[in-house]
């Protein structure tokens, strides 16, 4: 049931490619040092979060007997790259397509919402790993240094991750979860929006000397 083919598993891995080479050139300022050192944080922290994103779509899709395929959007791809170059990424690498009949509100707002949900959820493991990174003092510096980036760069994008799609506008995620349901939709964007603060404000840094 679900099946993923070798298609969607390169496709998958394109995107997952692409998405961190962007993000890696956007916050190693194009530094080849920086970049290398970058690089496997983002494919953790951020390449992670937008792959489990989609999975968490097509799962859904499946497990409401719909035949879901993540496929690449090419002009998706170029845009990430070459918007990393002018100090942003729209990223938009592809989606899930959801083949079947008619689809109710209801199971449209589902299937939509688990994508921001995952992504909630990955935010609050890295938070949860910077809450207690007491534990990890056995580490060396320079492993410090890795786990404390990885942990603050997949909070702080996936949280962002979570509130962008749950816009209530077309295309995105929100649009679907807003119809099926309004007070939901609230929720999990109040959710989404406070970890936003958290990382943007100066929250977090608060909330980690508790």
């Amino acid at each position: 049931m679900f099946k993923i083919s070798k298609k969607e598993l390169k496709d998958i891995f394109i995107a997952f490619l692409v998405i961190s080479l962007s993000f890696s050139l956007l916050y190693s300022n194009r530094d080849t040092d920086a970049f290398l050192f970058v690089l496997p944080i983002v494919m953790i922290g951020v390449g992670l979060g937008f792959i489990l994103h989609e999975l968490a779509h097509k799962f859904a899709a499946l497990n409401y007997g719909y035949w879901a395929e993540f496929e690449l959007w090419m002009p998706g791809l170029f845009i990430a790259l070459i918007s990393s170059f002018f100090g942003f990424i729209f990223a938009a690498p592809g989606a899930v397509v959801i083949y079947g009949n008619s689809m109710s509100k209801k199971v449209n707002g589902i299937i939509s919402i688990v994508g921001p949900i995952t992504n909630i959820v990955i935010a609050l493991i890295f938070l949860l790993g910077l809450r207690h990174f007491g534990i990890f003092t056995s580490l060396s510096n320079d492993m410090l240094v890795y786990l404390a980036n990885i942990f603050y760069l997949g909070f702080s994008v996936n949280a962002f991750l979570a509130l962008f799609n749950l816009l209530p506008i077309a295309v995105f995620d929100g649009k679907k979860v807003f119809d099926w349901n309004p007070i939901i939709w609230l929720a999990i964007t109040a959710i989404a929006g406070y970890l936003v603060y958290l990382s943007y404000s100066g929250g977090l840094s608060s909330l980690l000397t508790l």
